[in-house]
């Protein structure tokens, strides 16, 4: 029995170009997909409902329309780091105030309607709940303190602004 391997020779394949997909932007992408679930659930709804009601339906998809639509024409490319701060700040801020918010309804809710638990037996009881609401305050405290420590580069000014502030 020969169990030695032959040596298969290998071809090299011809590297072929696929043909590029007609790749759209994901904001395009969502704004059609949304169209194509939103439109037929409209109008199939809208003669079953009272006319009050299909009139905000009709009035809340056309709003829903012309949103999607400035939505798409937004360029991903051109947003950057310096734009996005706010919005991670905001984020980070409503981490923290969710957090407590919720600690606070806890404790709220373990005060006034289970008396019956000492301390101890809540914490037993509810330190699941304690839990998840102090790491949601802690996620949003490092999300604040990541921006804080992030340095802050503003947007490079065009070159031709550079132009005339040296003539």
């Amino acid at each position: 029995m020969d169990f030695e391997g032959k040596a298969t020779s290998t071809t090299a394949t011809d590297n072929m170009e696929l043909p590029s997909a007609n790749t759209r932007k994901p904001l395009v992408l969502l704004r059609d997909t949304e169209a194509l679930l939103r439109r037929p659930a409209v109008e199939t709804l809208l003669p079953i409902l009272p006319p009050k009601l299909s009139n905000k339906l009709q009035t809340a998809s056309s709003l829903a329309e012309e949103s999607l639509k400035e939505l798409a024409e937004i360029n991903l490319e051109e947003i950057g780091d310096f734009d996005l701060r706010p919005a991670r700040i905001r984020v980070g801020l409503s981490f923290v105030g969710f957090g407590a918010l919720m600690i606070l309804i806890l404790l709220l809710h373990l005060k006034t309607l289970n008396l019956q638990f000492s301390t101890v037996e809540q914490m037993q009881q509810f330190w699941y709940q304690y839990v998840w609401f102090v790491c949601l305050g802690v996620a949003g405290m490092f999300i604040l303190g990541r921006e804080a420590m992030r340095p802050i580069r503003k947007p490079r000014k065009l070159q031709r602004d550079n132009i005339y502030k040296q003539r």
